[in-house]
This record gives C-alpha cells, sequence and structure tokens, in this order.
C-alpha cells in the first residue's frame, strides 16, 4: 500500500515497521546510527534495534537518548549461555528446516577454509537468534550498516527464516578483501543496497553483477545544521589551535599528521593540536611526541562523547584528517558546519565533499611535505581560512544536511520496501 506524507511526516495506513542490525549500538564513533534512527522515528517510522555487540560506554559520556537505546536495543552477544541454548533448542525443534537451511548457507560460505567455516558456524548462532527475536517482533525485513561480519549475520539470519534484507555500506574496510567478506553474495541477495557516496556505490558495482547495479542507490549522511552552528570568532594571534577528530588507528593517517607538525614547528609556527579519539596507535604517537618534544603541543584528548567534541570544535581555528582510508568522515561534515576551514586527503568519498580549492585543501594521503603545506597555506592566510569556513558550510548545506538526508532515507527506504514486498 502506497503510504502519503503529511507535514510532519508519514500518513495514511499503517507506519513503515524496520528493523536495524548494527554490530554496536549506540557507539561514540558512530552517533550517525543515533540520529539516523531517531530522525526516522520522528518521520512516523517504527524502529526496532539489534545490535551484535553491547557498547561499554564509561559512567557520565552518555546521553539521555544513548541511554533510553541500551535499554529498548536487543543485544545478541549479551543472552546467557542457559537463555541461547534455550532459543536455538526451541528453534530446532519447531523450525528444524530454519536451522537447516542456516547450516547450509553458513557451510557454503567458503566450504573449502576451516577457519572461515567455523566463524560461520559462530555467525549462524547468532543470525539464528537474531531470527527469532526479529519472528517475535513481526519484522519481515532487516536493514543492516556496513558490510563486514554484521552483514554474514544478517545475511545467514535472512536465509535460514526466509525474510528479506538491505544493506548500506559505508567502506572501506568490505572493499579490501571482497572474498573474506562475502560481498557479492551480500549484495546480489539483498533487496536493496545503499551507499553513501558515489565513490562507495562504484567500488560496490566492482564486486557485483551489472545486473544488480540498478538496486544499488546513494543515499548521503548528514550532520544537524542546528546543532552544529559556528562558533564566535575568538582572538588568538599568539596561537593556532587546530584539531583532529578520529580513532587512533593506521588508518586516520594520525603520524603523517604529526609529522607535518613537527615540520610546521620547526619552521616557527605556534602551534597546538587536540586529537579527540583512542585506539590501538596511542603507544606509537606518544613515543613519536616524545621523541620530537612536541609534548606541549599536541594534546591526546581520548575518546569523548559527541557534545564534549563539539565543545572542543568551538574552539579550533584549523580541523585537519590526514586519513590513508575511509567511507566518508561525519567528522569532516561537522566541522564544515561549523564554519571551521578543513584540510583533508583525496581519499575514498572525502573529493565529494570537500572539494580542493572551493570547499577546504585536499593533499595526496601519506604526504607529509603536501600535508605541511596545505596548513602552512591557512596558517598564513586567515582570509582564505574564512572562505574555506564559510564555502564549507555552504557545502554541508546542500548536500549533508542530517534532516534532509533522514528524509530521503525515508522516501527511499518506503519506496524499497513498497517493491521488495510486491515481488
Amino acid at each position: 500500500m502506497k503510504l502519503g506524507r503529511s507535514s510532519n511526516g508519514i500518513e495514511a495506513g499503517p507506519p513503515p515497521r524496520l528493523a536495524y542490525l548494527l554490530s554496536i549500538y549506540p557507539a561514540v564513533s558512530h552517533t550517525f546510527f543515533l540520529n539516523e534512527i531517531t530522525g526516522l522515528r520522528r518521520l512516523g517510522f517504527v524502529v526496532d534495534v539489534a545490535s551484535v555487540n553491547r557498547p561499554e560506554l564509561a559512567a557520565g559520556t552518555g546521553s539521555a537518548p544513548e541511554a533510553n537505546e541500551l535499554k529498548t536495543t536487543f543485544y545478541i552477544k549479551a543472552m546467557s549461555p542457559a537463555h541461547i541454548f534455550l532459543v536455538l533448542l526451541k528453534t530446532l525443534l519447531r523450525h528444524p528446516q530454519v536451522v537447516f537451511r542456516g547450516f547450509r548457507a553458513a557451510l557454503s560460505l567458503d566450504p573449502w577454509n576451516l577457519p572461515a567455516m567455523g566463524y560461520a558456524l559462530f555467525y549462524l548462532v547468532e543470525a539464528l537468534l537474531l531470527g527469532d527475536w526479529l519472528r517475535q517482533r513481526g519484522h519481515r525485513h532487516l536493514h543492516i550498516h556496513f558490510g563486514g561480519p554484521v552483514a554474514t549475520v544478517g545475511m545467514l539470519a535472512a536465509l535460514a527464516w526466509q525474510f528479506s534484507y538491505s544493506l548500506m555500506i559505508h567502506g572501506p574496510e568490505e572493499f579490501y578483501d571482497v572474498e573474506k567478506f562475502y560481498l557479492r553474495r551480500k549484495v546480489e541477495a539483498a533487496s536493496f543496497v545503499l551507499c553513501i557516496s558515489d565513490y562507495c556505490r562504484s567500488q560496490v558495482m566492482k564486486v557485483c553483477d551489472p545486473a544488480h547495479w540498478p538496486k544499488l542507490q546513494v543515499v548521503r549522511l548528514g550532520v544537524d545544521l542546528t546543532k552544529f552552528q559556528p562558533a564566535p570568532p575568538a582572538d588568538r594571534r599568539d596561537v593556532i589551535e587546530m584539531i583532529c577528530v578520529g580513532r587512533l588507528v593506521p588508518a586516520k593517517g594520525h603520524l603523517t599528521l604529526l609529522g607535518a607538525l613537527a615540520k610546521l614547528r620547526r619552521r616557527g609556527y605556534n602551534l597546538r593540536l587536540r586529537l579527540v579519539g583512542d585506539g590501538s596507535e596511542r603507544s606509537a604517537m606518544e613515543s613519536f611526541l616524545a621523541k620530537e618534544r612536541l609534548d606541549g603541543s599536541v594534546i591526546l584528548e581520548g575518546a569523548l562523547n559527541h557534545e564534549a567534541t563539539r565543545q572542543k570544535l568551538m574552539y579550533a581555528d584549523i580541523f585537519v584528517l590526514a586519513s590513508f582510508a575511509e567511507g566518508l568522515p561525519i567528522a569532516l561534515m561537522e566541522a564544515m558546519a561549523m564554519e571551521i576551514p578543513c584540510v583533508s586527503t583525496f581519499v575514498a568519498g572525502i573529493p565529494e565533499l570537500i572539494r580542493d580549492g572551493i570547499d577546504g585543501l585536499l593533499v595526496p594521503p601519506s604526504s607529509e611535505d603536501a600535508l605541511s603545506a596545505a596548513l602552512e597555506r591557512l596558517i598564513a592566510d586567515i582570509d582564505l581560512r574564512r572562505r574555506f569556513a564559510t564555502a564549507g558550510r555552504r557545502r554541508v548545506r546542500e548536500l549533508y544536511d542530517l534532516e534532509s538526508n533522514v528524509g530521503l532515507l525515508a522516501d527511499t527506504l518506503k519506496s524499497c520496501l513498497e517493491r521488495s514486498a510486491k515481488k
């Protein structure tokens, strides 16, 4: 049945119902999940959320909406062993064909690879638990973010329990080893696939048969422009404040950034860099800072919640992200929305967000010289910073406004679900 839209969302008929599957929810580094889901609910969707993992939020770091999601989300791995056993036993006795289909699907993923088969059977257990939860909630369709292991669980659940599923692909991890992540099978078995950028769509097109290309649609992410607004200008002629928001992992290029910063410091620039995030590369970064005597110029803020991060952004003159690999960083969109001039790299979907020389500056990934030169341009030219600041917010308003893009997502989900239901 075709649904109409009223001024405040959905009308004419029952509200659309949708189940989400995520790897970890709510997550500090993926607040766009929460924004997306709450946005869909405001538009009239009934959204139930399942998460493979339960987040470990430190006391006081979570917001009220996150606390509420913790109460209502179904966490697969949080189930007790006794409960897991009972659900599996019930499924085997009442729905043996489900278990048979699941085993057949799991063992066919990579039948000559024993370690992969072992993982597939673990994923199958999670898939059977997920499918039982979906059946109890009355869902016949599952929407999955990311194309890695979480999508393997979702695909096996769909094949075993015979319901449909869709994917939201971000990249880049699933593009590096498409065989390991069974990306082709996931895409071709899905009812439809949403991609966060044109670049992302091209990578999915590369791995699947052209017959499946029509089911691939670009639906961009977004940020709340009412929340991420320009901060009042600050007069800090003595020091340039730079900030980077991203996990401390090799793919973010932080060591390249620190190398560029060291070059600028040696040229006499008075700079302070705040790094918001945490991860496996922290110790290597601390060693570099000590070796280059940059301890006083770089502040490792650790992982911060969304509001605390926004507060740090308010005092930044320049945002920099030296990534080697990305999907399309929300952190860049947020900085641009706050009229902070940005420097990043020619990687994945970033050039769709930042047009080099128009909305900010882009440099080749891994080049300390190019990165330090771009930063030096902004440090030395306040008028250029102002021009990029204005252009950056305008770019986000045009293509990455959360309210507009959640509305587009809602329309896309409705039309895709309607087409899927008719098949």
